[in-house]
């Protein structure tokens, strides 16, 4: 041997132990902002749908609100029809009180005609009323009878119509819009 010291094999192919453990402070640092990357990205996406729920929460608060405004707005609505429905043909009903009191009034001094041509006048009132309405008299005279619209009070044969039919109305009917207020009274034709 020429005077150096030999170094053994193992001190020579050993790494050093610092550049071990600096690799590893460097992996685990990089894995902990990979974690640390990984909930900022979840806590952004949780405050996200945080967001979107109280949005959501919001809107739906609105909208009840506005669904129970318009339902007390339509019950509002439906008693005030239910109050006020007569009102215009009760103004127009005053009308035919008003002519029947200045009848009644006039009757100590006027003649018959005067009171029969009042009567009819009165009469024309409280009819075109009714028909600005919807109110329709039921008058099946001569007309096959019809149960839905007539109610038959008695029979009696009739040479004039055919049996079956509407011999005589003891007292008109009354229909509202189409639907039937009151059927006519009447005399059936019998066989």
């Amino acid at each position: 041997m020429n005077g150096q010291a030999e170094r053994p094999e193992e001190e020579i192919d050993a790494p050093p132990v610092a550049d071990e453990a600096s690799e590893a402070e460097i992996d685990a640092g990089e894995q902990v902002e990979d974690a640390e990357a990984e909930a900022e990205a979840e806590v952004s996406e949780l405050e996200q749908a945080q967001a979107k729920a109280n949005e959501n929460w919001d809107r739906y608060l609105r909208t009840a609100a506005e669904l129970e405004n318009v339902r007390k707005r339509a019950a509002r609505d439906v008693e005030n029809a239910h109050r006020f429905a007569l009102e215009r043909f009760s103004k127009q009903l005053l009308a035919v009180r008003d002519s029947l009191e200045m009848g009644l009034a006039a009757a100590d001094n006027a003649s018959v005609e005067s009171l029969l041509q009042g009567s009819e006048a009165t009469l024309k009132i409280l009819g075109t009323t009714m028909q600005q309405f919807g109110i329709e008299e039921v008058d099946p005279a001569g007309e096959p009878f019809d149960p839905e619209f007539h109610e038959a009070i008695s029979m009696q044969p009739s040479d004039d119509v055919e049996p079956g039919s509407v011999v005589t109305v003891v007292q008109k009917g009354y229909s509202l819009n189409g639907r039937l207020l009151r059927p006519a009274m009447v005399i059936v034709a019998s066989d």
